[in-house]
């Protein structure tokens, strides 16, 4: 599930031909669905009065790519702010045919878990929510095991969460968490730990009962990139699983060759300074952007970030898909 990008024109003003052939791009890619309104979407859409109609765009070029009868397309929107502002957020995206809201709590820094609990609730209320543990560097806050076990306990409407703090002890406390309070049958787990995605979506959690809980998918900003080779990789790992055979060793490598790309796209080396602005260079190179242009005039590449993503897309072309995009780019742009 790819994290939408901004398509914008140089006067920074949406540029709605190439915002639909980006959704109309993960569609016949293959992906399970797109998030819109999130932080690759950036989170500044909501001050320039952009936020519904890009919601709106990524719907209709959805409905419209995917055709009749329509095979399983999640949607999911971003929902930010505090709760007035969530649910207003939610309302809009369930009027619009959302099936679940990502729900950011980076608006409750330094609330307790009360009334973050009811904060979810409320939102719940509205649209079936989609948990979010987003890394501290992209604005972020630590949430601990108590705090998922108690969502998880609390929150019937809880239908899945975006495990996203890019760090081994924080993924096993909300993994835990939604185990110990006996839904890991019922709120699916996926990845957003973009610099750990193929061991992420390889291990079996244990559990106490000696079944294993597993990460079913991803909801990732990199996947907005190279999106067909994501889904090929991701129906090889599920059809692994399925087999019960022991992980191919190869996987270690194609994971450390995943995470040294994200690593260059996302701009690791500056604290992800130029993480959107990497993820719109690749499309800009692909031809699905025109340009790297960000609601922030100083949003900008890293110094060295370009070259970082050069040294990649030679060591790794396996990872790209610029042959299906060439393929089908001037459809998706009509």
């Amino acid at each position: 599930m790819p994290a939408h990008p901004l398509a914008l024109t140089a006067r920074r003003r949406l540029d709605e031909r190439r915002q639909r052939a980006l959704t109309r791009y993960y569609v016949a890619a293959g992906a399970g669905g797109v998030a819109v309104g999130v932080h690759t979407t950036q989170f500044a859409i909501r001050g320039a009065g952009l936020y519904r109609p890009v919601l709106e765009l990524a719907a209709a070029a959805a409905d419209e790519a995917l055709g009749t009868p329509p095979r399983p397309f999640v949607r999911v929107a971003g929902l930010v702010g505090r709760t007035r502002q969530a649910v207003a957020e939610a309302e809009t995206a369930r009027a619009l045919g959302y099936d679940a809201g990502l729900l950011s709590l980076a608006a409750f820094r330094d609330a307790d878990d009360r009334e973050l609990l009811r904060h979810c609730r409320a939102v719940a209320a509205t649209i079936p929510l989609f948990g979010f543990y987003l890394q501290p560097a992209v604005g972020g806050r630590v949430l601990g095991y108590r705090f998922w076990r108690a969502l998880a306990e609390s929150v019937e409407d809880l239908v899945a969460i975006k495990v996203a703090p890019f760090n081994r002890y924080q993924t096993l406390d909300v993994v835990r968490g939604v185990v110990d309070a006996g839904r890991a049958g019922e709120v699916a787990l996926y990845t957003g730990n973009d610099d750990n995605i193929i061991p992420d979506l390889l291990t079996p959690f244990p559990t106490p009962g000696g079944a294993a809980a597993r990460i079913v998918g991803g909801l990732l900003g990199q996947w907005a990139v190279w999106t067909r080779r994501a889904v090929e990789t991701l129906d090889r790992i599920k059809a692994a699983r399925a087999a019960g055979s022991p992980p191919d060793p190869h996987w270690l490598s194609a994971g450390a060759a995943l995470t040294d790309a994200n690593g260059a796209i996302f701009d690791a080396r500056h604290a992800f300074a130029g993480c959107i602005p990497g993820i719109h260079e690749v499309l800009r190179r692909q031809g699905l952007l025109r340009g790297l242009w960000t609601l922030d005039p100083n949003e900008t590449l890293s110094p060295g970030q370009r070259a970082e993503i050069d040294r990649v897309c030679r060591a790794y072309p396996e990872l790209t898909d610029d042959e299906f995009v060439e393929a089908g780019r001037d459809e998706w742009m009509r």
